[in-house]
């Protein structure tokens, strides 16, 4: 009968003592395995698109400034405005102290992928409640957008 205790019993020794409770604390020390899915970047405030950087004019190109005021009126007016006031879009009075200039230009020429990845454009598309249309609006055009937005907040043109 004895026989038939030691043998369940060393059993059950032989499997907790296996289980590795040592190994276990050491490894419960160590840093969690690294994800395989590539890290998020951090947001740099530049937004996604093919505007990397931007070098801003000081002071502003007045003939830039006309074409962006052109632009604007023909195509960013309707949802715009160029006070604080939200229309359909957020009003764009103090937009280049809230935004980098990479972002305003990405924002205009790579609005789709921009809404779709950009937290800040998310977070606008949430509050609007509308998604800005795709003016098929090129780098220049959007370059002389960007100079009107700076002479609308203020800053100096030549």
């Amino acid at each position: 009968m004895r026989s038939f205790l030691i043998i369940p019993i060393a059993a059950m020794v032989l499997f907790f003592t296996s289980c590795g409770g040592s190994e276990q604390n050491a490894n419960a020390n160590q840093a969690p395995p690294k994800s395989m899915v590539a890290d998020e970047q951090p947001d740099d405030g530049k937004g996604v698109g093919e505007i990397k950087e931007v070098t801003l004019n000081d002071p502003l190109k007045s003939d830039m400034v006309e074409k962006g005021k052109a632009i604007y009126e023909m195509k960013c007016s309707a949802c715009h405005k160029l006070t604080d006031q939200r229309v359909v879009g957020p009003g764009w009075a103090g937009l280049t102290k809230k935004r980098k200039p990479e972002w305003v230009m990405n924002m205009i020429t790579n609005v789709e992928v921009m809404l779709e990845q950009d937290p800040t454009a998310q977070k606008l598309l949430e509050e609007c409640l509308t998604r800005m249309p795709n003016q098929n609006m090129s780098t220049g055009d959007a370059r002389d957008v960007l100079e009107f937005i700076y002479a609308n907040d203020g800053y100096a043109v030549e």
